[in-house]
């Protein structure tokens, strides 16, 4: 499929990560790029969703808009996480079959897997059991999505595609304290704690947990490369195929900060699931992608714009 001359629909457009596709996609000359923002166009009310089709009539639509977090967020708000993220894509899809769009990209979670998922993660352990409990109730959402998708192709011929990122984490990421994923959380406190001279910074959990890291540019090249080149119904996973205790993890961020003081482990917080390390051979196979930037490198860039910006 060529993107050039298309009309394309791109939900969660103005996110971090939405806004890595937006930048790929405007250097392939789409006839018109379409980025509703949540102030102006709730996507949560379906009248929103028809009116916004009626008016861009997008012949493609990548599906990234959500409410996402880390796990305190996700653990003080499960219902909204669940609620907002399905009925978002629920909606959507179903709008989308009806207008009879060429291609829906739904972007998924790697927090759907199962809690005890082997590792790497294969696309075909996603109904092994239940994900982890901190954030089940946002992975079951969007893996909903993927149950529709399915349908939708065996039952209309919809040609919708389901992709599963890993942790992501790049410049434009979210820094929130109370809302962040582990990498900028860390380079957040860090950062803080060297300019305010603290004696030692707090990380929750034990540092055992283990994780992969998928950085954004690359991940925004992957549902590029797939919007053009993959139509099947199985999930594909995208990753970087490192994988990283929290606790190395922490120490080189310190490193990269230049922050000099102590470490406090707080064990009553949890860890999270106990892995995440993704296969991504279907991806290369299906549609020649595999990550390219070396985390070292990506770390210091998030460093940098995060440093750049406070």
């Amino acid at each position: 499929m060529e993107l050039k001359g298309k009309r394309v629909l791109v939900t969660g457009g103005g996110g971090f990560f939405g806004s890595h596709v937006v930048d790929l996609l405007q250097k392939k000359q789409c006839q018109s790029l379409v980025i509703p923002r949540s102030k102006e166009c709730d996507l949560r009310e379906k009248s929103n969703i028809v009116k916004l089709f009626d008016e861009a009539r997008p012949q493609i639509v990548i599906h990234m808009a959500a409410v996402v977090g880390g796990i305190g967020a996700n653990r003080a708000q499960p219902g909204r996480f669940f609620y907002d993220s399905a009925i978002m894509g629920v909606q959507l899809l179903e709008i989308s079959r009806q207008f009879g769009i060429e291609k829906m990209v739904c972007i998924g979670t790697v927090c759907s897997y199962p809690k005890f998922t082997p590792a790497p993660f294969r696309e075909e352990d996603l109904w092994s059991g239940y994900p982890e409990e901190t954030n089940a109730p946002y992975g079951l959402a969007k893996k909903m999505l993927l149950v529709q998708l399915q349908a939708y192709r065996q039952e209309y011929d919809f040609p919708g595609i389901f992709l599963i990122p890993v942790n992501l984490y790049g410049p434009r990421d979210n820094f929130d304290p109370e809302t962040s994923h582990v990498i900028p959380a860390l380079i957040r406190k860090f950062v803080d704690a060297k300019r305010n001279h603290l004696l030692q910074v707090t990380v929750w959990g034990t540092g055992n947990a283990t994780r992969e890291f998928l950085y954004v540019e690359d991940a925004a090249h992957a549902v590029i490369d797939a919007t053009e080149k993959y139509d099947k119904g199985e999930p594909v996973n995208l990753g970087s195929g490192l994988e990283i205790s929290i606790r190395d993890l922490v120490f080189l961020i310190q490193q990269a900060v230049g922050y000099e003081g102590a470490i406090e482990w707080d064990h009553t917080k949890p860890d999270g699931q106990p892995r995440r390390y993704l296969d991504t051979s279907r991806a290369l196979e299906e549609f020649g992608w595999h990550a390219k930037t070396p985390f070292g490198q990506g770390l210091a860039n998030t460093i940098n714009w995060y440093v750049s910006t406070v």
